[in-house]
């Protein structure tokens, strides 16, 4: 795989079909990028073509962001990962890493629309870190779980709450379309786990910080997720693992507006409403 160094990589439109590109510019304080941001468009999919630049270049204000990455097969999730989010809904903590699947039709991007189903009475937020599966791995030890990551996005693990607690399983309660926003971007250099810290996980409902985390909360840690994961089922390139939320989740109702930011990572926001 061809690489330029640390990037951050966007999957993006301008009224075409979905192009590529290289992110230019830096982050604010709030994690936006800087009014002169632009993209420098790649040859295809990094995944497969290894990051290779072209000479076209875009203004990031005059392109639409979509989400950076469509799972070539599944997202995995993990579920109680952080020890004071199971506390909040008064769940054991897990022995093992708790695992599930969201398909890939529930993925949208940044600034679009989570449709909260008819079915569901409460649909809940969850800002989560993403990674995003770099290779074919299955069997992957701990020690080598970075070499099968291609880099790291945000998402929100929308979950129907009280469907989540009537079905006991997880699918329909986390796999309605919509139910998985991912982006704004693919950031290749970011090891979360390096800093005594980590890094910060915040969401915002309507302005408000209803979440304040870090990922040296997790109860497993990436490694051991990765590991855990490829010893059931292969990863393919682009498969997306969710690696848990911390505490503060909570109801969302049509017509607000969610943020989940993530230091190093920007910010990814949407909208509910009804479907």
């Amino acid at each position: 795989m061809d690489r330029l160094g640390p990037v951050r990589i966007a999957r993006f439109s301008t009224g075409d079909d979905p192009a590529y590109g290289v992110v230019t510019g830096d982050l604010d304080e709030f994690g936006q990028p800087a009014e002169d941001s632009g993209l420098v468009e790649l040859t295809g999919d990094p995944l497969y073509a290894g990051i290779q630049v072209t000479q076209t270049e875009h203004r990031l204000a005059d392109v639409k962001l979509l989400a950076p990455v469509i799972p070539r097969s599944k997202v995995v999730a993990i579920g109680r990962n952080y020890a004071a989010h199971a506390s909040e809904l008064d769940h054991d903590l897990p022995e093992e890493p708790l695992m599930f699947l969201k398909p890939n039709t529930s993925v949208i991007g940044p600034g679009d629309q989570i449709f909260y189903p008819s079915q569901a009475g409460r649909v809940d937020y969850e800002g989560e870190l993403a990674i995003v599966v770099g290779r074919i791995c299955r069997d992957v030890p701990a020690e080598q779980a970075t070499d099968v990551i291609f880099g790291y996005t945000i998402a929100n693990d929308v979950t129907a709450r009280d469907l989540q607690k009537k079905d006991v399983q997880f699918t329909r309660a986390k796999g309605f379309d919509s139910f998985c926003p991912l982006g704004p971007w693919i950031e290749t250099d970011l090891d979360p786990q390096a800093f005594a810290d980590g890094v910060s996980i915040q969401t915002h409902l309507n302005g408000d910080l209803v979440q304040d985390g870090s990922t040296k909360d997790m109860i497993f840690d990436i490694p051991t997720l990765i590991a855990t994961i490829t010893s059931v089922m292969t990863l393919l390139p682009g498969d997306v693992i969710l690696t848990g939320t911390p505490e503060g989740v909570g109801p969302m109702k049509p017509g607000d507006e969610v943020e989940v930011s993530i230091a190093g990572l920007g910010a990814l926001t949407n909208t509910v409403v009804k479907r």
